[in-house]
């Protein structure tokens, strides 16, 4: 997500300015609720089932709920807190944080919300997906002491930590997560299904519907006093009862069942077409190439064989980087799109606009990157996504909907929430 520390990108964006003046994109960003402010908001979350509220994910481990969309008097309150876990203590550096949110969609009945989020555990670095149940007493407002961990995950580095947390039409969880971080895939997990909760993204049944599994064990899982896991594993999952994995045998009871897709770097949000129910991804690259993903059952994207388009670049004996080769299509699933390092440098995966009263984004595609701030649309045609730069931001962390009028927003980590308007 995060290449630089979040000052350097404010100069970044300074120097800029003057270049991003003139009148040559469709769309610019305004500030979309006047007089709220935000501690570096990364992510924007429907609430299931009403277009009045929306809730902005902020890194500093906050969730603030936002009241009265559609009107004049929008209101903020705090409806989530975790910076003092019961269990450790919440870290933000880096690209860590509260990273991800997601209201169980049926939470008027059952009370339930899932997180994201990175803490220290004997001054060990974890990220952690875990349940929590709203209050009884208050209005919408999460309680903090019900905490239930489903997966804490000792994390070998404080960047790559994926956490972008939705559950999918099919009404199951989907989480994402990094390859451990540092660089080069350094830490091996890139290229294995059956190492821990890495380089991927995840589907697990919460509900625990009588035709899922039980997962497999591993010391991530957490396990109540019978050893029982706190949810299941969809039957169609695609690597239940993997014995190989590119090409190297496995045992079939080390499998993360859990994986849905694998073989990302860091997939830093990803989304459903409301409509199509697809799902796509922005993944971080790590030299020379961003990409956007079509996420699909069993997918391998081949972290860190491939880096986009192309095998990864790493050095020759000597020491030298070679030029990228071109990857030969079969073995892997390829990006829909990629861009080079020339033209941004940390991709930050967007929503499918379908509300949108803006012409120019109305059934697109929508991603940022977070260090150039362009603003792009994909449209597929005759079976190629073509892209359009259509404006520019500072610091973009997340995207999301406004649901009371399908505006495109813009969570910008430097503190606003914008929304997309014609220029």
């Amino acid at each position: 997500m995060i290449k630089r520390h979040l000052t350097a990108m404010f100069l970044l964006g300074a120097s800029a300015v003057a270049s991003w003046a003139a009148d040559e994109f469709p769309v610019q960003a305004e500030v979309a609720f006047k007089g709220l402010t935000f501690s570096q908001p990364l992510g924007i979350v429907p609430c299931p089932g009403k277009k009045d509220v929306l809730f902005i994910v902020e890194k500093t481990g906050r969730v603030q709920m936002l009241e009265g969309l559609g009107t004049d008097k929008v209101t903020k309150r705090e409806v989530f807190n975790i910076t003092q876990p019961k269990d450790g203590k919440f870290e933000m550096g880096g690209e860590c944080g509260l990273l991800g949110f997601a209201p169980h969609p049926k939470w008027r009945e059952n009370g339930q919300v899932f997180v994201y989020y990175s803490l220290k555990i004997n001054n060990k670095l974890h990220q952690r997906l875990a349940r929590f149940k709203l209050s009884t007493t208050e209005p919408f407002s999460v309680d903090a002491t019900t905490e239930q961990p489903l997966m804490t995950q000792l994390d070998p580095a404080s960047n790559h930590n994926g956490g972008d947390v939705h559950f999918g039409p099919d009404g199951y969880l989907y989480f994402s997560c990094g390859d451990g971080g540092a660089g080069n895939d350094v830490f091996n997990n890139a290229g294995y299904i059956n190492k821990g909760f890495f380089a991927g993204i995840f589907r697990i049944d919460v509900d625990n519907r009588p035709t899922s599994l039980a997962p497999n064990p591993g010391p991530s899982v957490a396990v109540d006093p019978q050893g029982k896991a706190f949810y299941t594993i969809p039957a169609d999952n695609p690597f239940i009862g993997a014995t190989s994995h590119r090409g190297q045998k496995i045992e079939a009871g080390t499998v993360r069942t859990e994986v849905w897709a694998t073989g990302m770097r860091n997939p830093w949000r990803f989304s459903f077409d409301p409509v199509k129910g697809t799902c796509f991804a922005g993944d971080v690259g790590q030299n020379l190439f961003e990409e956007i993903d079509i996420v699909v059952a069993g997918g391998d994207y081949g972290w860190s064989v491939v880096e986009g388009l192309h095998e990864f670049n790493h050095k020759d004996p000597s020491g030298k980087q070679q030029p990228p080769k071109l990857l030969a299509p079969e073995g892997f699933t390829l990006p829909i799109y990629e861009y080079d390092r020339k033209i941004g440098n940390s991709v930050t995966g967007g929503i499918v606009a379908r509300d949108t009263k803006v012409e120019v984004l109305k059934d697109a595609y929508v991603f940022g990157d977070f260090g150039s701030g362009r603003i792009v649309t994909l449209r597929e045609k005759d079976g190629k996504w073509e892209s359009r730069v259509v404006g520019k931001d500072f610091t973009i962390a997340g995207l999301g909907v406004d649901p009371s009028t399908g505006d495109v927003l813009i969570a910008s980590l430097g503190g606003d929430v914008k929304r997309l308007v014609n220029k």
